[in-house]
């Protein structure tokens, strides 16, 4: 019997039911393939590989793919050839990859069509160049090069000479001839034709992996027999849970395919995210059979398992827990809501004997809440064909006491790496201890878990089960750190006291048995099969002991300042012996680049033993003296930071007119819609990166508006997607008088300042300049009222502390606000329009008037805010984040702060940004973290670690966000945190995203000097190199003035202005500004606005030259 031959006959009597569901949980109808249309499509398969592959000898197939709809397909497909398949995870290390196919020969590998690039990327030079189609089931069939495989480790059979199979139907089962097999009726051969059904490899966290082959007549009594006890009908619906290189994977489908039953499989991405996960499986597809590491379930936290998984009303009928130690009956009660009716399995196995050896169902009576007491669960009975022996330290079979065990059967062997023949009855030890009594298995845990301490030998699974059972304890482990400390790892939950722990600990464990130490951790770390993953838990450890051992070498300030010259002068390549660094140096101006800033960066975070926020950011464009202040404040953040004393004490938050402001410290609670008593103003605002709103009466009367809606909007929020086609359908080219209306008076007051201007089709003439007083880093906010747009508002702020309102036509100042400290936040409108919103480095986030700049309120963070706000139109919530790094949802109307999260991460320097569809707000972290948060109640929804601090801003479209960081690379994901793709360039990425609706590419910059564009596949379209680094946001934009062309304003930091064709990269116009530039450019019609480092906010003109008609 085969794995194809039970699903074909499952097939035969249910053709018409659902075989397969693959949901991407992206708000699309999820597909599904019918058995009929799975064994059609396997079929296909099978006719290519038959007619394209040497079969000689037993045949193994390299698959390089996600799991997706056509998977049961696939598998199916090589095995009918016959042959064996091996899983090849995309997202595995290279090295362990390349290892695994030198290891197991593989002569083939049948790769993903949407995963080509990747495999060719790391593994072409293994592969013929040369790969064949095989349409309709999105493979691609690559060969190996002769001169990479070794003829030696090849296992082929004696007899066997290019033999092809001759059976007229596919799903026939295989029998081999008695003259071919002329091996020992004792012996089992790997060699033996069309005998192996898969191989697969261990995790190799212990050493090097080992390869396991298993045949069909190992794995074939597991699935029936697992098939009986859970009862599976076609009725059921089995989650595939288990990744394809973890052997549960291979139960999870074939019980389902041998039982007309329909499996669920979902994108890895959503297994991460236990909310979305939890509403795919129990809310939208019923899910009725799952099987899953303890671990896995965990992470869906208790209330959720109580509420939903083991309710009363939930669809899963079955709950098979395996691959770790199972947890306790307390815990379990603990999980299972009242009345809940889910069926409980303990399954145990080993890869090596695949896949499980043994099950036990837990008796309902034991699970009810009139039982209290508490006891470990036995690993229960034998599989069908498995035979299980517990032996002692000297191999001698025991019937009581403790031992480890042993997996076998007559025919249940695999073959591990090099092995060709094994006995028949081959036992395998597996590394786990056990206590057996009464005929029962009692898990005691692995070999590698029973240590001996203070000269007693205990089990570090026992400690872990004990603190599991505290009520506080949402999930524990357990390690033993360089076999010296033991430490225990707690995800609290609720009002978490550590000393009651201990307490309980000392109270029921002997004095040697107590951990050393106790760590609270938010989430435990898994591997992808699921289970803990005890390797990052000592890195964990690891850092926190580096970060103790820091401070305390840290104890004078002196010494640091010390250390901070000696990293200067080693990265800048100064001799030990040059005098002191004077306090003014810049590390930029002194030699140091992007690179070794960052490298800076690192050595002094190695140094605190922390993240130090911000710190980046200060090196490249501060002094040594101000980067030693910013690093004493984390360094000893009790003590008064002075270097000389002259130098400024710590910041203080006041304003800057000696006034105290309002500060309304409200506790964080669910947000809700908000209404605003002000009378809503019909405007458009655009900020940095295209970023553009509108309200909706000025949607309404968008024929007075004056401008090209399609033309300049990316979003419009406050739309529904009815709305939005209507609009789009609404005579694409709205009349505009915004690029034409000039007053004569208003051209009359135009500067005659010449900008430096190249040949080009176009001419950057400055309008007006606004002098601020200093540095002006933060972006222009570009508000234009709906019925009078001649009265257009830019809103700045700069170093000097001052916020201004100009004219955005005459360049008149409005009206000016001296605030508390430097402003570097780019300002954000309110809902209504009657508000602006802006950050201080005092830490308030102040809301003023935008008529007269009045303080309306302020909210106090805990340190400086650079972050600029986001506003959500749906509630009128604004969004901004902070140094201290947390994000506040603040109602700017009731004048409270509605929630508030901590970024797990670091510092919030970037922008949040909001997305309607899905309705998630976006978080970079400067700790490298990519965060999607709910934005009504401020959960974390996915998160991904980018790895270098992010200080780009994410930006959207309706299918991907995206965001740079200073590991050079941009990167894309999914709005449901998978990574869509990566882009690298050769320096920092500063440069936050310019996406719009109106093309459909993403353009950014980098510190390598280059404007990147490329498509939303990760292409590079075009790349234009500039004269400096590129720190602004590039800002593409349509213009009928301008020859009716899609352009972009691309600005590089030593004041350069280019005007570039945005399809092409060619330079329509440049000028360039009397001053760096790090404030990114906004433009509306033809005007473009953007702050200079010369204390100058600009406004210019881009005018059709007269005098240049070609490029």
């Amino acid at each position: 019997m085969t794995l194809q031959r039970i699903a074909q006959t499952a097939a035969n009597l249910y053709p018409e039911r659902k075989a397969v569901c693959f949901d991407e949980c992206n708000n699309k109808i999820p597909a599904t393939y019918t058995y009929k249309t799975v064994t059609t499509l396997a079929t296909e398969l099978t006719d290519f590989l038959r007619e394209k592959c040497d079969l000689t000898g037993s045949l193994v197939i390299g698959l390089y793919c996600y799991p997706g709809i056509n998977l049961p397909s696939w598998i199916i497909g090589i095995l009918q050839v016959p042959a064996a398949y091996s899983p090849i995870d995309p997202d595995a290390l290279p090295t362990l990859t390349t290892y695994v196919m030198n290891k197991c020969n593989f002569k083939y590998v049948l790769v993903e069509k949407d995963k080509l690039d990747k495999f060719k990327v790391t593994f072409e030079h293994l592969f013929c160049h040369n790969f064949l189609e095989i349409q309709n089931v999105g493979l691609l069939l690559f060969q190996r090069n002769s001169s990479n495989v070794d003829v030696n480790l090849l296992i082929d059979h004696e007899n066997g000479k290019n033999e092809r199979p001759a059976e007229t139907s596919y799903w026939k089962e295989n029998t081999v001839d008695q003259n071919e097999t002329k091996q020992s009726k004792e012996l089992l051969d790997v060699s033996e034709k069309y005998s192996l059904a898969y191989v697969l490899h261990t995790s190799g966290t212990t050493g090097i992996p080992k390869i396991v082959r298993v045949p069909h007549r190992c794995i074939v009594p597991n699935i029936l027999h697992l098939r009986d006890l859970f009862q599976i009908t076609p009725d059921d619906v089995i989650f595939m849970a288990s990744p394809l290189t973890f052997d549960p994977s291979v139960v999870e489908l074939f019980v389902t395919l041998a039982s007309g039953a329909s499996l669920l499989i979902v994108p890895h991405l959503i297994k991460m995210v236990p909310q979305e996960l939890s509403e795919a499986l129990f809310q939208r597809h019923r899910v009725s059979v799952l099987q899953a590491t303890p671990t896995l379930l965990r992470r869906f936290g208790v209330q959720r398992i109580k509420s939903t998984i083991l309710s009363a009303s939930t669809s899963l009928r079955v709950l098979a827990l395996g691959g770790e130690e199972f947890p306790g009956l307390n815990v379990l009660r603990s999980w299972k809501g009242k009345g809940n009716k889910t069926q409980v399995f303990n399954i145990y196995g080993i890869t090596e004997v695949s896949c499980w050896a043994t099950c036990h169902k837990i008796p309902e009576v034991s699970l009810g809440s009139d039982h209290r007491f508490d006891s470990l669960v036995p690993l229960g009975t034998p599989l069908s064909g498995t035979r299980v022996e517990v032996k002692d330290s000297s191999g001698s079979a025991i019937l009581e006491g403790e031992g480890q065990v042993f997996i076998g059967g007559e025919e249940r062997v695999c073959f591990l790496d090099d092995e060709v023949t094994l006995p028949r009855g081959t036992m395998r030890a597996t590394g786990d201890f056990v206590r057996v009594k009464d005929s029962e298995m009692f898990y005691l845990g692995r070999k590698d878990n029973q240590i001996k301490r203070h000269g007693k030998r205990l089990n570090v699974e026992h400690i872990r089960q004990l603190a599991e059972d505290n009520c506080q304890v949402e999930a524990c482990a357990v390690i033993w750190y360089q076999q010296e400390k033991l430490i225990l790892f707690v995800v609290p939950k609720g009002s978490f006291e550590g000393g009651d722990l201990f307490r309980k600990l000392q109270e029921y464990l002997p004095s040697y048995a107590v951990p050393d130490e106790l760590l609270l951790i938010e989430t435990l770390p898994f591997t992808s099969h699921g289970k803990i993953d005890v390797s990052e838990l000592n890195k964990v450890y690891s850092s926190h002991l580096n970060s103790r051992r820091c401070e305390r070498k840290l104890n004078q300030r002196e010494e640091l300042w010390e250390r901070l010259q000696w990293f200067w002068k080693r990265l800048l390549n100064l001799p030990d012996d040059s005098s002191s660094i004077s306090e003014d140096s810049l590390f930029l101006n002194s030699g140091g680049d992007s690179l070794k800033s960052l490298r800076l960066h690192d050595e002094i975070e190695n140094l605190v033993g922390r993240t130090v926020p911000g710190l980046l950011e200060v090196i490249l464009s501060h002094s040594i003296a101000e980067v030693y202040k910013h690093v004493l404040k984390t360094a000893f953040p009790n003590e008064d930071q002075k270097l000389s004393h002259d130098s400024s004490v710590k910041r203080q938050r006041r304003d800057s007119s000696g006034e105290e402001p309002r500060r309304k410290c409200v506790e964080p609670k669910a947000g809700g819609s908000l209404k605003s008593d002000a009378h809503n103003v019909g405007f458009v605002a655009v900020s940095r990166g295209n970023r553009l709103w509108s309200t909706e009466e000025h949607l309404k009367n968008q024929c007075n508006a004056g401008i090209q809606l399609r033309e300049l909007m990316p979003t419009s929020p406050i739309v529904s997607e009815e709305g939005r086609d209507e609009v789009s359908k609404h005579n694409e080219t709205i009349a505009s008088n915004a690029n034409r209306t000039e007053v004569n008076s208003v051209q009359q007051t135009h500067l005659k300042e010449n900008l430096g201007r190249t040949a080009g089709k176009l001419t950057l003439d400055v309008r007006w300049k606004a002098d601020l007083g200093k540095c002006v880093d933060a972006s222009p906010l570009v508000v234009i009222p709906t019925i009078d747009q001649i009265s257009a508002s830019v809103y700045t702020g700069s170093h000097s502390h001052v916020i201004q309102a100009v004219d955005l036509y005459s360049g008149k100042v409005k009206w000016e606000r001296c605030l508390a400290d430097r402003v570097e936040s780019s300002a954000c409108v309110s809902m209504c329009g009657n508000f602006i919103i802006v950050g201080c480095y005092n830490g308030l986030v102040y809301i003023l008037r935008s008529s007269n700049g009045e303080i309306h309120w302020t909210f106090a963070a805990k340190d400086a805010v650079k972050s600029s706000a986001a506003m959500d139109p749906s509630t009128g919530l604004v969004f901004i984040g902070s140094h201290d790094q947390h994000v506040y949802a603040l109602d700017i109307y009731k004048e409270e702060c509605v929630w508030k999260l901590h970024s797990e991460a670091g510092a919030v320097f970037s922008s949040p940004y909001l997305n309607l569809l899905p309705h998630h707000l976006y978080i970079a972290t400067l700790g490298g973290m990519l965060l999607a948060v709910n934005p009504v109640m401020g959960s974390p929804i996915w998160k991904s670690v980018c790895g270098k601090p992010v200080f780009s801003s994410p930006h959207c479209n309706k299918d991907s966000v995206c965001v740079g960081c200073v590991d050079g690379n941009f990167y894309c994901f999914s709005h449901f945190g998978q990574k869509v793709w990566q882009f690298s360039t050769n320096g920092p990425i500063f440069s936050s995203p310019c996406i719009s609706s109106f093309t459909r590419e993403v353009f950014f910059g980098s510190h390598d000097h280059f404007i990147y564009c490329c498509n939303m596949e990760g292409t590079l379209m075009w790349k234009f190199e500039t004269t400096s680094t590129v720190y602004a946001t590039p800002f593409v934009f349509h213009s009928r003035d301008l020859e009716d062309k899609t352009l972009l304003a691309v600005i590089s930091t030593d004041g350069r202005i280019w005007i570039l064709n945005a399809k092409t990269g060619v330079v329509e116009g440049s000028g360039k500004l009397p001053g760096e530039v790090f404030s990114s450019p906004v433009i509306w019609g033809t005007k473009l606005v953007v702050g200079c480092r010369n204390n100058y906010v600009y406004c210019l003109d881009l005018c059709i030259s007269k005098n240049n008609e070609t490029v």
